[in-house]
């Protein structure tokens, strides 16, 4: 168990890299029904109302998979549910930021975060929503993916939503 605990720790830390900087002092909070971790393989799985916490970092998932490299620190974080949930602060200027999929990937070593099967990314107001999100923190940057729909339906489409008074944010836009 007290591995478990240091590898939650090592998961808050990893995935609040880009959350505000008082984050990283805050307590980390983890509620699972179950968790184990397999020091060979240098798995650790949460299940059941997973919820993580620290500052305004939360992670609600039915499970949480985190994977340690070599170093035993974080490589990947999975975690899944109907849907899995985060909501982070990254800059005290902007609201939260908040997302859900079906399952949410986190690459620490890339900073890429992709949100798989009816993903959802909401931040100050816009939205942006596909099949498929995928997130780079170091970068800001973001690419989204519709599922491939024969009928043609909107559905399977990429839909973007922002507020009037972002619109000026946006390369090209007039005034």
């Amino acid at each position: 168990m007290k591995k478990a605990l240091i590898v939650a720790g090592l998961l808050c830390a990893s995935a609040t890299t880009f959350a505000l900087p008082s984050d990283r002092n805050q307590a980390i909070s983890l509620l699972a029904d179950h968790a184990t971790f397999n020091d060979k393989t240098g798995v650790t799985t949460y299940t059941g109302n997973v919820v993580i916490e620290q500052g305004t970092m939360k992670l609600q998932a039915a499970s949480i998979v985190a994977q340690l490299n070599s170093n035993k620190q974080i490589s990947t974080i999975t975690a899944t549910g109907s849907p899995a949930k985060f909501q982070q602060q990254v800059d005290t200027q902007k609201g939260m930021s908040r997302g859900e999929a079906q399952k949410i990937v986190y690459n620490a070593e890339t900073g890429i975060l992709n949100l798989i099967g009816n993903a959802y990314l909401y931040q100050n107001g816009a939205s942006i929503r596909s099949n498929t999100l995928k997130y780079s923190m170091n970068k800001g940057d973001i690419e989204a993916s519709g599922s491939s729909n024969a009928t043609g339906s909107s559905k399977g489409r990429v839909q973007i939503i922002i507020p009037p008074s972002s619109t000026k944010t946006f390369p090209g836009a007039r005034d």
